[in-house]
């Protein structure tokens, strides 16, 4: 079986949204059935249809967040010493190397991963590319750009 890397926080995240959808959407989908149900003919009732088709939507997301959760495996950076490594969990900070434009990223699991908040799985191009590599390295990363030029400043594991 595949084990799904993981960040404490994605862990945690994902654990949050499990209860919520267990706890409160849940019973909430069921009662608005329940209420579509009282209206009469289902086969032309609207709100029955919808109620039906989110309950599918939610328990679909409840089995794979549990199966996700069942084969995790939890990495926590802050409890590893540094050597200046690029790993699953590190936070590196890349310097483009035409544009001396800087950037900062932390590498997560897929379903941590944010562009906005420059949280990038390590499934991604650019993760691929840093991971292995240590501070102070040069890395040639494809971008639809074509091949750009980084150099790791910087490797925290926080």
């Amino acid at each position: 079986m595949q084990q799904t890397p993981m960040t404490v926080r994605g862990e945690q995240l994902l654990r949050e949204e499990l209860n919520e959808l267990k706890t409160v959407r849940r019973p909430k989908i069921v009662a608005d059935i329940a209420e579509a149900r009282e209206h009469g003919d289902l086969k032309e009732n609207a709100e029955y249809h919808a109620a039906r088709e989110e309950q599918g939507f939610c328990e679909g997301r409840i089995q794979e967040i549990e199966a996700k959760l069942s084969t995790v495996q939890i990495i926590d950076v802050t409890k590893m010493q540094n050597n200046g490594k690029v790993i699953f969990g590190s936070t590196v900070t890349i310097v483009n190397c035409d544009t001396d434009e800087e950037t900062t990223y932390k590498i997560v699991g897929d379903d941590e991963a944010d562009i906005k908040s420059n949280l990038i799985s390590f499934n991604s191009p650019i993760a691929r590319g840093l991971i292995g590599k240590e501070l102070d390295d040069a890395v040639t990363i494809q971008t639809p750009n074509g091949a750009v030029e980084f150099e790791i400043i910087e490797v925290e594991y926080i």
